[in-house]
């Protein structure tokens, strides 16, 4: 080791010298870091003591027993186990034999190489130096043999089956060589030509990130300083034409000479904010909408604190859309309206026209006729509901029931830390790498600030939300749920659909989503984008990228995969494919309608209740 050299940006191949720092400048940093260290200490302490009277439980996941389970099971079958060690360490033998002659000066064979879609070993170091290839090929062999443990727990029960594997898979991701100083050849590299400045700074960058949490480490992912609302987000130009407690109702301003009669609402989820449909213009969905020649509105939610706690699931409907539609109506004159609903938002869609199939004759005359209604990546049927589900069991329920007891809401860092143990070698040890090891500030990136802008929840909705859908799939039972006191059936739901999935969705898996052709009555339309649950949606024509799938028939087979064999696939977004769709329930062409002229208008567009941010 010691005789060679990190390959580094050396074109003269000069060695590499270390001089001493400014020893007063470096004692004045480190006092400071042991300041605000000791602070973040007793606030995460603070927060352990407080989440250790939430939990109920030593184990609310229950992974003790999931584990125990599982070990009796491989021991159980000691031919598979005993089959497993000798090939492992068959393959360990071959790696160390590998290793000794590479340490000699000889080529280091290869033994395990990663998957080409591994991002994390892509420096040339990992090959070129024998000891950070050890690392490597070892790190991968272990994984490779969990991995073939792990195919035990197909004999369990499926729900502790899930937690094994994920939770495996998340220490797997989390021991890879490529998260420790030690084993990574970039950061040994960064410390030798910083003189040990990186590590400075990311120890820095993690107490930043920690006090923006509060006591919880908030792996950053992007620099959001340079974005700006309403100049490089959130730029389509509209106003603010109606506001309650819960909402403002966002109208956009025309950019076309003539516009469709019938205008268009959309619902976004409110676990994040609505601006992802409006970053810049060019990937602006919002704007191409308008440019289409529709009149279009949105909601934009509150971002909630303890005075939203009573908020129930069926106040969201009622204050949300329902408010919205009716104040749409009112402004526009028009009898019929659009709408479009955006994960959860397609959710409470669903929800709302079951509601008004419920009252049937007894729809409240304020409320426009509703011509057709886009399912964005929306989970209606919650029988697969991929990996969340090894959140939303009784007892870790209870748990967030309890962590919201006090507060009266959800905090935001809860729900955006569990999004991203989903993908967590993409959105958070990348990020660890990257601030803490290498030291770097991450890159300005619109589509992570805003993931980053996350809400709180209230108590009332997110516990009835975990367990009448996630956790127990009362949507798809009819008059199993109620809205104010209404008994729906998404069956009766006979509105025009046009329901997008994306095939990589690890949110809302395309498979479960598909299962909405199955309840709703009226035309169907079933649509899957290709990328996953943002990238998916958000895929302007002018990109080319990704395709689609759409079927030429309205056949639609109880088996998602039957009615992917006989779709027909196209090039680029799907965004043509909608509004073309979309045109046949948006009526003649009239005047454009000026937000600016309604004398009820405020803020201009994006409005305040997108602009706070709270960290729970």
């Amino acid at each position: 080791m010691t005789s060679e050299k990190i390959p580094a940006n050396n074109p003269a191949g000069a060695p590499l010298t270390m001089t001493p720092p400014d020893f007063v400048a470096f004692s004045q940093r480190l006092y400071d870091i042991a300041l605000r260290s000791q602070k973040m200490l007793n606030l995460y302490l603070e927060k352990n003591r407080w989440m250790a009277s939430k939990m109920g439980s030593a184990d609310p996941a229950g992974l003790g027993q999931a584990y125990a389970a599982l070990a009796g099971r491989i021991f159980s079958n000691p031919k598979h186990l005993i089959e497993t060690q000798l090939a492992f360490w068959q393959d360990y033998i071959k790696l160390l034999r590998a290793t000794a002659a590479a340490s000699a000066g000889r080529k280091m064979d290869v033994v395990i190489e990663p998957s080409s879609k591994d991002k994390r070993f892509k420096d040339p170091a990992w090959q070129d130096m024998w000891i950070f290839d050890f690392f490597k090929q070892s790190y991968l062999l272990v994984s490779n043999w969990t991995q073939e443990i792990l195919k035990e727990a197909v004999h369990l029960d499926p729900q502790m089956a899930h937690k094994v594997t994920f939770w495996t898979n998340q220490i797997i991701d989390a021991i890879s060589p490529t998260n420790f100083m030690l084993s990574n050849p970039e950061a040994w590299r960064a410390t030798i030509e910083t003189k040990g400045e990186n590590l400075l700074r990311g120890f820095e960058n993690m107490l930043k990130d920690m006090e923006r949490g509060q006591g919880t480490l908030l792996v950053s992912m992007s620099d959001s300083r340079p974005f700006k609302f309403g100049e490089n987000i959130a730029t389509t130009k509209g106003k603010v034409v109606f506001q309650n407690e819960l909402i403002q109702l966002i109208q956009f301003s025309p950019l076309t000479e003539k516009v469709h009669k019938t205008p268009v609402l959309i619902i976004p989820p409110w676990i994040n904010k609505y601006y992802i449909l409006d970053l810049k213009p060019e990937a602006s969905y919002i704007r191409h909408i308008v440019e289409q020649g529709h009149t279009v509105y949105i909601i934009s939610w509150v971002n909630p604190d303890a005075r939203h706690a009573h908020l129930g699931f069926d106040d969201y409907m009622t204050l949300g859309p329902v408010r919205a539609a009716m104040e749409i109506k009112k402004i526009t004159g028009e009898d019929t309206l659009n709408t479009i609903g955006y994960c959860i938002g397609g959710t409470l869609l669903a929800c709302m026209l079951g509601w008004m199939a419920g009252l049937g004759d007894h729809v409240p005359a304020e409320m426009p006729k509703i011509n057709s209604a886009t399912y964005l990546v929306t989970l209606v049927d919650f029988t697969d509901i991929g990996d969340i589900a090894v959140f939303v069991d009784e007892n870790q329920i209870k748990m967030i029931e309890n962590m919201m007891k006090d507060r009266g809401f959800l905090p935001a860092p809860f729900l955006a830390s569990t999004f991203a143990m989903l993908r967590a070698n993409d959105l958070i040890w990348q990020y660890v790498v990257n601030n803490y090891l290498m030291g770097k500030d991450p890159f300005p990136f619109d589509l992570l600030s805003w993931n980053a802008d996350s809400t709180n929840l209230p108590a009332a909705m997110q516990s009835y939300y975990l367990r009448n859908m996630y956790k127990d799939n009362k949507l798809v039972q009819p008059g199993a749920l109620s809205m104010k006191g209404v008994p729906i059936d998404v069956r009766q739901i006979k509105v025009p659909s046009f329901i997008l999935s994306t095939i990589e969705d690890h949110i809302t898996p395309w498979r479960t989503t598909y299962a909405a052709t199955q309840l709703y009555t009226g035309p169907r339309t079933f649509c899957l984008s290709g990328s996953g649950h943002i990238a998916g949606v958000v895929n302007p024509p002018a990109k080319k990228k990704y395709n689609y799938w759409i079927s030429e028939s309205n056949d639609y087979p109880a088996n998602p995969d039957q009615w992917l064999e006989k779709a027909t696939k196209h090039d680029g977004s799907w965004w043509p494919a909608w509004f073309q769709w979309l045109a046949q329930y948006s009526g003649d062409m009239t005047a454009p309608r000026d937000p600016a002229a309604n004398p009820n208008a405020t803020e201009d567009a994006p409005g305040s209740y997108v602009r706070v941010r709270v960290i729970g």
